[in-house]
């Protein structure tokens, strides 16, 4: 009886290691680079800091079989990002593209470094006139 146990809870765990793998096969290699690179440039919604290829998030799995179905059904990179851009926003995107809603986003790190520097410089300068 143990045994059986045992036999029914490996199979168990065997049938959920094979049900939670992904498997999207295509009829060209092209269809399949594709596909793994539009994975790695759109962002997970639900992970935010994974793309859609590394997350196990269920969000992440719908999106995946979207963009499977969409590479199938013939349409273009260009496409499918538009659509999820309008389905989602440019959060969706690892790059988003530079515009007046992104400025910020693109900018910000430079004008931060920049005030960073101005002010160390300052308090250097300040430090040897006192001394």
């Amino acid at each position: 009886m143990k045994k059986f146990f045992i036999l029914i809870c490996l199979l168990v765990m065997y049938q959920h290691g094979i049900a939670s793998e992904d498997y999207y096969t295509f009829n060209s290699h092209e269809k399949q680079q594709r596909f793994e690179s539009l994975l790695s440039q759109l962002r997970c919604l639900v992970c935010q800091n994974q793309t859609l290829a590394d997350s196990n998030a269920p969000l992440a799995e719908d999106l995946r079989n979207q963009i499977y179905l969409k590479i199938n059904a013939g349409q273009s990179d260009k496409n499918i990002t538009e659509y999820l851009v309008s389905r989602y926003g440019n959060f969706i995107l690892y790059r988003p593209p530079f515009d007046k809603a992104t400025l910020v986003l693109w900018c910000g790190p430079f004008i931060i470094f920049l005030f960073s520097m101005i002010y160390l410089f300052h308090c250097i300068h300040n430090k040897t006139k006192i001394n």
